[in-house]
């Protein structure tokens, strides 16, 4: 049975009236589920709740901060005695160095680190500086993994696109572009073959290390490590966008998990706690030519804000002083995929990242991503939505498994996955 959205519904025809699409980020709106998009009213643990009154068990975790749950306690209380002292300042602050001190000592390649205000912000500031540190200007990504809104980066750009099904965004000019090379995930060869043929033009590749905005698609046996050697051999920079993987796959990243040190890398999500804060980092002598120590400029009014900054710190000591809740939530994702896997249902799994897709296939790269039948992970959606289970309104985003969801709800999350009718 359909839950009742009477009350969505009236917001939603409210916000269409002064936001485009009725709101800020286009994944929100359900326009490709088939439904009217939930309106939040609070969010406690690993549950969440709408403005109609129902309840759901959380696989969203606001795509991916709430790694120790909504509203945590320590969290709250950190941000509410900062919020006391002042907003905002504009100024430096002790506590921004704590953070950039804690991210530094967890990621051996951020010997210096750069706080600022979202995912998209830290991305555009790492390509930036990798291009000012080489003094080249061309730079490659992969078809799918999603950095950001930035011009430059808006090519064969992952979730946001492939939901819409859009092309990479009007408004981008052609030469915004025209130094972004595209390469195939999981395929180095693709790499090498760019690296020939612009010698000595590549100041960087960016990957997300475990793709997350095609769905997850973890990296192949072998493939970091062909990334790592193929930019050593070119003398280009490798670039780790770990704003989803970072403190989640493990407390050092994808890079700790995997065994493989970038030269810069980009963090989001966790690092703020829930709040809007990013950072970017890197090498030493890379991060020398971040402003104003060097030439390449970048800015923020609320770069470090000291609220921000609060529940980032915190929410990193928990994790800290708790290593086991990695593999708490490695045990509480695979028993999700295993149900997945036993309904007959295609699933890729990393850590507490996962994503059922709808293919015949496995999905390994974005060209297999594409196969998904959207129409039956619309079903599949709404079965898990009126049940009680919130998850990812697209096809091309992750689950994201907490460390507060229980036994009890992985049970039940099990349950609905078993009785779907797809």
């Amino acid at each position: 049975m359909a839950i009742n959205t009477e009350n969505s519904e009236i917001a939603f025809n409210d916000a269409k009236q002064y936001i485009p699409g009725g709101v800020d980020s286009p994944v929100r709106a359900y326009k490709n589920v088939g439904r009217t998009p939930l309106f939040i009213s609070r969010a406690k643990g690993d549950r969440i709740w709408d403005i109609d009154g129902n309840e759901f068990i959380d696989y969203v975790g606001s795509w991916g901060p709430n790694i120790i749950g909504a509203a945590n306690d320590r969290v709250v209380s950190a941000v509410s005695a900062a919020a006391q002292k002042g907003l905002t300042y504009g100024a430096p602050t002790i506590a921004e160095t704590i953070l950039a001190r804690e991210i530094s000592e967890a990621y051996p390649a951020a010997e210096r680190v750069r706080l600022v205000n979202s995912g998209t912000e830290a991305t555009m500031s790492a390509i930036r500086t990798a291009r000012g540190a080489t003094g080249r200007d061309k730079i490659i990504k992969f078809r799918g993994n999603y950095h950001g809104h930035s011009d430059a980066l808006l090519a064969s750009a992952g979730s946001g696109v492939l939901t819409d099904s859009l092309p990479d965004s009007a408004g981008v000019p052609a030469n915004a572009t025209k130094d972004t090379l595209l390469a195939d995930y999981n395929d180095p060869a693709s790499v090498e073959a760019l690296f020939e043929a612009n010698k000595d033009e590549i100041a960087a590749v960016i990957v997300e290390p475990v793709a997350a905005n095609m769905g997850v698609v973890p990296p192949k046996e072998g493939f970091l490590e062909a990334l790592r050697s193929i930019t050593k051999k070119y003398r280009a920079l490798l670039i780790f966008d770990e704003v989803i993987t970072g403190f989640r796959l493990s407390y050092g990243g994808a890079a700790q998990a995997f065994g493989i040190q970038p030269d810069m890398v980009c963090f989001g999500k966790i690092v703020g706690g829930g709040m809007p804060l990013a950072a970017y980092g890197g090498k030493k002598w890379i991060m020398s030519k971040v402003a104003p120590d060097g030439p390449v400029y970048q800015a923020g009014t609320l770069s470090g804000n000291p609220v921000a900054v609060a529940a980032g710190i915190e929410t990193l000591a928990i994790l800290k002083s708790h290593p086991s809740i990695y593999e708490r939530l490695d045990q509480k994702a695979a028993t999700i995929e295993k149900a997945f896997r036993d309904k007959g249902l295609n699933v890729n799994r990393a850590g507490s990242l996962l994503s059922v897709f709808m293919t015949d296939e496995p999905v390994t790269d974005e060209k297999s991503a594409r196969t998904s039948d959207t129409e039956r992970f619309t079903k599949y959606f709404n079965q898990m939505l009126d049940n009680g289970i919130y998850v990812a309104p697209s096809q091309f985003e992750a689950m994201f498994v907490s460390a507060v969801h229980t036994k009890e709800d992985i049970a039940k999350t099990c349950d609905v996955i078993k009785s779907l009718e797809l």
